[in-house]
């Protein structure tokens, strides 16, 4: 290869100057692997701009402190790895700088691995301005992590990553060999961009070790992140070894919590939880010993138990290393909770009232023991019921020097607490930060002094107050929330809003066509008539279908083959139907997903529409994922099957819809199936899906259904049935509700319809 130096000016997107860059360019994967091999100290291999399809990139060299090996995007962001691309580093003191992984996934374990192979580890190597986003396996059920980091003295800083939609954590963490224990490994600066609900476990954002290396020490530090809708699944950080620090990162509406999964002694300071009143919003999960949660700011949270603020579980005794150690030797102190509901839940998980069903191994009666609570501030503006919730004896926690405004209002456990008048300056709409009016004290336990700045990083001195704020009101805005502070320089999430096209059909060809040209959040608007639509409308964006008139009749007629839906949800589809007639031929289907390669989610909301003569409404294949079903308002006539959901059979705790909700809707004649909900396999850290069935009529319903139920929802944690009437459906149950779970039903009426009942413990498979 003829190599040659390559001096290059180039404008950096969101930077004030230009900079200067020398080194060697390659175009090729050959001269990219030459160039790797010749490398020396101190050189910069430059990655020519352009499309690199399938590029399996193994960057194995031996740099310096003082003298490091980069590999950096010509200019970055420019630099697309696409197709089956990946990148294996390995040896010392290496960069990776401005690649962009998308339109693709990795052929390996990993987009990035901190590890050539099991001899050959990275240690002293940084990944920096790169953005991952949405590289996910076609597949859901394959299991990837876009980021692993193995060796020691490892970063990843100022990057993007976002979308990952299959199995695995987005970023892991492994302690396999001493080589890789005591880590001091650094994630700063970052933006963990929106991880979409995975529907079952194994979908965290981070993942730092696992249960059999939870024991080992890593001293990891993850700090200054912005984690911005990380929905995976109910544990954003799973942390599970021990000395880890998590500072100064910002968890915005993500549902779920950071989680000390396993592993002790954990650091939790300075960091902002900003909720938006949802229900799955959570904060810090406490497992294991040791750890220190201070200097905290939570808002607006409203998640319970497993998800709420606070969470401090009930162990297992005697637990093995993949199930939860008690918690003892804790301190939660000088944090800040405005207007979260419930802000403290202690004993999470308690589970003495299943041990019927359960092996002592799951039995979590093991209480929180040696717990200090102290100088902590809560604030609510309207007054809570019940700011702790106790699922178990507090005896083992020590409450000191907290405060409390809650607007007067009394409650349980008040002990806990100081009422205290507090005023409020209001920073913006999410920083409210409360001063406790006439309260000067502050608690001095053990090693207190070592919580020596607050939440914005003031220091505590001889003014020092309680809670996260050490000297109350601030005078300017921290901008925590200023993406600019976080990810790659060059690159930004925000999308510019746009106002949505209308397009008007007023045939049949038109629907498909205008569905295909229009762009996401489009309106297709269909003039009154009876259209008869022989292929599938293909929905991969976000649409709104609905009659230009309020009141007008639009038929969609569908003759389309047996098995083919009307319309077919694909990965990124967001279908709004309003006001349609629906008509199918007995044995098509109504809506239906992919039978492969459905890696994306989708969303399907129905309302005030006619749905008859299908063989299913609504099916749903395996490794299928919607975020959210919403039926409302709609009539579902003599359908051979309703709305199938029960595709994950696995029993590892997966399913394919997170929310499905039916309201105000009426079930005529739908012989099997009228709705098939399936979450297998028991695993205690999940706590998904959510079904709403309310204020709906079921008559003649269930004919053909083989187990005589007709509302079938095993597993699901979630179940709320209510207000609805039944009346001569031929089945022995309507429903069973799982007792020990968020099961629920009232107001319903039943007649000739069999029974609801309730089975307290459900015998699953257990799935570790």
């Amino acid at each position: 290869m003829k190599q040659f130096i390559y001096i290059l000016t180039l404008a950096l997107a969101g930077c004030s100057q230009n900079a200067s860059i020398s080194g060697t360019k390659v175009t090729t994967l050959d001269e990219l692997k030459i160039a790797i091999k010749e490398a020396q100290p101190g050189d910069n291999i430059i990655m020519a701009n352009g499309t690199w399809e399938d590029a399996e990139i193994k960057f194995v060299a031996y740099g310096t402190e003082d003298k490091p090996i980069t590999l950096q995007a010509e200019t970055m962001g420019e630099v697309t790895l696409e197709g089956q691309s990946c990148i294996k580093l390995g040896g010392e003191y290496l960069v990776v700088k401005g690649l962009y992984f998308k339109n693709g996934y990795t052929p390996s374990k990993a987009v990035i691995n901190f590890k050539k192979d099991k001899e050959t580890l990275a240690n002293h190597c940084r990944v920096t301005e790169c953005v991952i986003e949405n590289y996910s396996q076609p597949h859901r059920d394959k299991k990837d992590h876009w980021i692993e980091l193995w060796g020691r003295y490892n970063e990843i800083d100022h990057c993007y990553i976002a979308g990952k939609s299959n199995d695995g954590p987005t970023l892991r963490v492994f302690l396999k060999g001493n080589e890789s224990i005591k880590n001091f490994h650094k994630v700063t600066n970052n933006h963990f961009g929106p991880r979409p609900r995975k529907g079952g476990p194994r979908g965290e954002t981070m993942q730092i070790g696992d249960s059999y290396t939870s024991m080992a020490p890593c001293n990891m530090t993850v700090a200054n992140n912005l984690f911005e809708a990380c929905n995976g699944e109910v544990e954003v950080i799973s942390s599970k070894t021990n000395f880890n620090e998590f500072t100064g990162n910002v968890f915005y509406k993500s549902e779920g919590s950071l989680v000390t999964r396993h592993g002790s002694y954990c650091r939790i300071d300075g960091n902002f939880f900003i909720g938006d009143g949802s229900e799955n919003v959570g904060g810090v999960r406490l497992i294991n010993s040791g750890h220190w949660v201070v200097n905290n700011y939570f808002y607006n949270l409203k998640g319970k138990q497993f998800r709420s603020p606070l969470a401090v579980m009930n162990g297992i005794p005697k637990s093995p290393l993949n199930r939860y150690l008690q918690v003892t030797d804790a301190v939660v102190a000088y944090n800040t909770y405005v207007n979260c509901e419930s802000p403290w839940h202690f004993g999470v998980g308690s589970n003495v009232s299943e041990a019927a069903v359960l092996p002592k191994s799951e039995i979590r009666s093991a209480r929180p023991d040696r717990v200090v609570v102290a100088n902590n501030v809560i604030y609510n503006e309207a007054a809570d019921a019940r700011p702790i919730m106790a699922h178990d004896s507090l005896d083992g926690i020590s409450f000191i020097n907290n405060s409390i405004d809650n607007q007067g209002q009394s409650f349980p456990y008040a002990y806990a607490f100081q009422a205290q008048k507090t005023s409020v300056n209001s920073v913006n709409e999410y920083l409210k930060v409360p001063t406790v009016e006439n309260y000067d004290s502050v608690y001095n336990g053990f090693e207190f002094e070592t919580i020596s700045t607050d939440v914005i990083g003031r220091v505590r001195d001889g003014s020092n107050q309680i809670g996260a704020f050490s000297k109350g009101a601030i005078a300017t805005d921290p901008g925590v929330l200023d993406k600019s502070k976080y990810g790659a320089s060059w690159y930004s999430n925000e999308v510019e809003e746009r106002t949505p096209e209308v397009h008007r059909i007023s045939s049949s060809e038109e629907l498909a066509t205008k569905a295909a040209a229009a762009k996401s959040g489009d309106i297709l608007e269909i003039v009154a008539g009876k259209y008869q639509i022989h292929k599938p409308v293909v929905v991969n964006k976000g649409l709104t279908i609905k009659p230009v008139e309020e009141n007008g009749l639009v038929v969609l007629d569908y003759t389309g083959a047996a098995e083919s839906p009307l319309f077919q949800m694909q990965g990124y589809g967001e279908l709004t139907l309003e006001g349609v007639k629906l008509v199918g031929n007995g044995s098509n289907y109504a809506f239906a997903t992919l039978k492969e390669n459905m890696n994306r989610h989708y969303n399907l909301s129905v309302t005030n529409c006619d749905i008859s003569n299908f063989g299913y409404v609504h099916r749903a294949y395996k490794e299928s994922m919607a975020q959210e079903i919403t039926f409302t308002g709609t009539t579902i006539a003599n359908c051979a099957n309703g709305i199938e959901l029960s595709e994950e059979t696995n029993n590892r705790g997966d399913y394919n819809v997170e929310f499905l909700t039916i309201d105000s809707c009426a079930f005529n004649n739908v012989k099997a199936n009228v709705i098939d909900y399936y979450r297998g396999g028991y695993d205690e850290s999940t706590i998904g899906g959510n079904l709403r069935v309310s204020n709906s009529t079921f008559t003649s319903c269930g004919s053909a259904e083989a187990n005589g139920i007709l509302l079938n929802h095993r597993g699901i944690i979630h179940v709320n049935i209510d207000n609805n009437t039944f009346a001569n459906n031929r089945v022995k149950r309507v429903s069973i509700l799982w007792g020990a779970k968020d099961n629920h039903e009232s107001g319903n009426k039943l007649t000739n319809s069999g029974s609801i009942e309730v089975q307290q413990n459900l015998a699953l498979k257990l799935m570790y």
